[in-house]
């Protein structure tokens, strides 16, 4: 008796299945094909049907809606499948490494959702009488003490709701600081590095400063003597990431910090690279004034789809009094939360958010602390720079290294090896998207040419690093033995093929309209 399978079309061994055409249902294996919603409901029914209430009064005050609703009908059954289905043509960090740089992507332990599951924690509403939620806010007085101990500084805002959220706090507070000085109207001038991330110098516009770039040298840091050249008496304020965006640590940090203060402005320090020093290096000690910290990359909980987040900034003593509110203070067993000028905070610049910031990642990033404990945090910090060295040491074979020597938590490329090939950045991204992998950070920074930038985090084994390299040193063999049409088909396994992205970003449809219109 054959056992082969009935219903579904088969190939010969060896067959190429992309040459050898699509199959009858536009599956790929298990990878089933997946429509639109609106494709597949019903908009002449729904999937729980009630009988029209008889002798009901409405309570609409003639609003009700007298059109249809316009909205498919699923059963219980075919909603489910229908957003499982998507879900699985989305990458995750359960999947697989996620070697996106400047964002460390690191697992999410699960003791954390435990944890922010917790009725106590998930359950509370932040209009709640002060006196029913003291372990909540015991909880983030405790997270504020890790956070201040970890960086050296005495004060935490913790209220910013994600890392850009932070810069405005600490730029807002850096602007109060000013203002109190009587000199906001001179000091109008921020300098940040050409390398910053994109939201800091919308940040310090934002603020109503001007931003003025800082060149690096050839490692890859701010070029000093640059930078010395344009400090003056109209500069309020640097706005530095360290590590850098490079991956790699600026080594004068502190004489930065020193010649700025030197000429009455203040040190700002993008904390989105925290994850490579935390445990190690106190920002504190190195003259910083403010510096947000991303809990959901440093202390885990990866970002992505807009949330959730947390940005709570980290202030020095010449920035405390100007912290915003609401914050917690501790008064002997008791806490509460001061949220107006009135209750002591009379010199803070005000309120950033309507609450206290996002108690579930409060929750998640001390359950992060407590777990790994300072050994723990300074051990992840080591490990992240140990992958991201081992990553640059092994690609470096065939891919070029951006700048010479080590790096600290992730690997920067530039497209140099592909040279000649026909091959650019996009292409190698996208081939890596058929070995299983999602690409890199591409084309960022922007100082560097073509650039890939690889964050492996410490959350990856040694295992998965090897299988992530050979798969990449393959790639780029490939693409210097001229196999450029493989490469500018990429991706051919995914459930879409290449798009043109440009279009898609410029002109995207967001609108299903019905073919009967």
């Amino acid at each position: 008796m054959s056992m082969k399978p009935q219903g579904r079309p088969t190939a010969p061994i060896g067959t190429d299945p992309v040459k050898n055409g699509p199959t009858h249902t536009g599956n790929k294996a298990l990878q089933i094909e997946e429509k639109l919603i609106f494709e597949i409901g019903d908009f002449r029914g729904t999937g729980v049907d009630f009988a029209q209430a008889k002798g009901l009064p409405p309570r609409l005050g003639g609003l009700a809606r007298k059109d249809e609703i316009g909205l498919p009908g699923l059963s219980e059954p075919q909603a489910m499948r229908h957003y499982v289905r998507l879900s699985q043509k989305n990458y995750a960090i359960d999947m697989g490494p996620f070697p996106l740089g400047s964002c460390t992507m690191k697992h999410n332990p699960r003791l954390n959702e435990k944890m922010a599951r917790l009725p106590g924690f998930a359950d509370i509403h932040p209009l709640q009488p002060v006196s029913t939620v003291q372990g909540a806010l015991e909880l983030i007085d405790m997270l504020a003490l890790w956070l201040k101990e970890l960086t050296g500084m005495p004060a935490v805002a913790m209220s910013p709701k994600a890392g850009a959220h932070g810069e405005l706090c600490g730029m807002m507070a850096i602007k109060a600081a000013l203002v109190a000085r009587g000199e906001a109207d001179t000091r109008r001038r921020v300098l940040a590095p050409e390398s910053s991330h994109g939201t800091n110098p919308a940040t310090a516009a934002q603020c109503g400063f001007t931003v003025d770039d800082i060149p690096a040298d050839k490692t890859g840091r701010v070029d000093i003597k640059a930078f010395k050249a344009m400090l003056g008496p109209d500069v309020a304020a640097i706005m530095v990431t360290n590590p850098n965006t490079g991956g790699l640590f600026e080594r004068d940090i502190r004489q930065m910090a020193d010649l700025v203060h030197e000429a009455g402005g203040y040190f700002y320090c993008d904390g989105a690279n925290l994850n490579a020093i935390m445990g190690k290096v106190k920002p504190g000690d190195l003259g910083i004034d403010a510096m947000h910290i991303n809990l959901h990359k440093t202390f885990s909980t990866p970002h992505g789809g807009g949330g959730p987040g947390a940005g709570p900034t980290v202030l020095s003593e010449a920035l405390a009094a100007y912290a915003p509110v609401p914050y917690v203070v501790a008064k002997g067993k008791e806490f509460e939360l001061v949220e107006k000028r009135s209750q002591g905070a009379e010199t803070s610049f005000g309120r950033m958010t309507a609450f206290h910031g996002q108690m579930g990642m409060f929750v998640r990033a001390l359950s992060f602390m407590m777990s790994h404990g300072i050994d723990g945090l300074k051990q992840a910090a080591e490990d992240a720079v140990l992958n991201a060295n081992y990553v640059l040491t092994r690609l470096k074979a065939e891919m070029s290294p951006a700048f010479p020597g080590f790096c600290m938590h992730e690997a920067l490329f530039d497209d140099a090896f592909l040279k000649d090939s026909g091959v650019e950045t996009i292409d190698f991204a996208k081939a890596m998207i058929d070995e299983g992998y999602h690409p890199m950070t591409m084309y960022f920074p922007l100082i560097v040419h073509g650039a890939m930038l690889i964050e492996p985090t410490e959350s990856e084994s040694k295992e998965e690093l090897d299988q992530f390299c050979d798969a990449l040193l393959a790639l780029a063999r490939e693409a210097k033995t001229g196999k450029t049409d493989k490469f500018k088909a990429a991706p051919v396994f995914a459930p879409r093929r290449r798009l043109d992205e440009t279009a898609a970003a410029r002109k995207p449809v967001l609108r299903w309209v019905s073919p009967a219109q």
